[in-house]
Parts: structure tokens; C-alpha cells; sequence
């Protein structure tokens, strides 16, 4: 075989590979329900149920924080992070978790939150908060 030909398939297999991983790792969002059923990480977006406690006792356990939010579909779960209270988190409008579920709780990897911006009034501020590492 030729070099070129060599080179022209790699060049080849390695784009089939990045479009495979790019098509592999976007995911949409999902609901509770959903989660409950797949046993892969996933997307759930909605809202903090700012009618029940969050409960974080730094003391105790600072890489412990818990909440219950509601999806899209207004289904309530409770939700686990390991990791600390993000700051602001009830002021946010909207919450974006990373996670699975393991029974009747999600458990989340990653918390993405969007909050009222403090500076331009109708604008939001996105606050990411990861797992702590061990």
C-alpha cells in the first residue's frame, strides 16, 4: 500500500471515532421517571421545592447535601449530592443535575445552576457545582 492510502485511512478512522464519541456523549434532558428506568447517568432538569428543607450539616458531614426538586413533568424526587451546599441554591430559577437513580432518590454527580443574574435584570448566571473528589 501507499503512505498516502495508510494516511488517508487513519484520517478516516479517526474522524469516524471522534463522531462516535461526540454522538455517544450528547444527551438531551430527561425526567425522573425516565431515570428510574434507564441505570446510565443522566440529564434532569427543573426546579427546587422551596417548600421542604435542605438539609446540610457541615459538621456532620460536609460532602452531604440534600434537597427535593421537581422535573418537567412536576414529578418531586429527592435528590443527593455529595459534595457542599452550592451557594445560592434557593435562589435559582432552574437546575440542571448530573446523576442516577438508586431506588426512589437521585443521586447526583453534578448540580448546573441557573440563577437570576445580580447585575442585568433580565439576564441569568450559571453556577456549576461537582462532586467532591476523594
Amino acid at each position: 500500500m501507499k503512505k498516502s492510502s495508510i494516511i488517508l485511512i487513519v484520517i478516516i478512522a479517526i474522524a469516524i471515532a471522534m463522531i462516535l464519541v461526540i454522538y455517544t456523549d450528547s444527551s438531551t434532558y430527561s425526567t425522573f421517571a425516565e431515570a428510574k428506568e434507564k441505570n446510565t447517568e443522566l440529564y434532569v432538569v427543573g426546579v427546587l421545592n422551596k417548600e421542604k428543607d435542605l438539609h446540610y450539616d457541615p459538621v456532620k458531614d460536609a460532602n452531604h447535601f440534600s434537597f427535593y426538586m421537581y422535573d418537567n413533568d412536576s414529578t418531586e424526587c429527592q435528590v443527593v449530592f455529595n459534595g457542599s451546599k452550592p451557594q445560592d441554591i434557593e435562589r435559582s430559577e432552574q437546575i440542571v443535575l448530573t446523576g442516577k437513580m438508586e431506588g426512589n432518590t437521585f443521586h447526583a454527580t453534578k448540580i448546573l445552576m441557573k440563577c437570576p443574574s445580580k447585575y442585568n435584570k433580565d439576564q441569568v448566571e450559571v453556577i456549576e457545582a461537582t462532586t467532591a473528589s476523594l
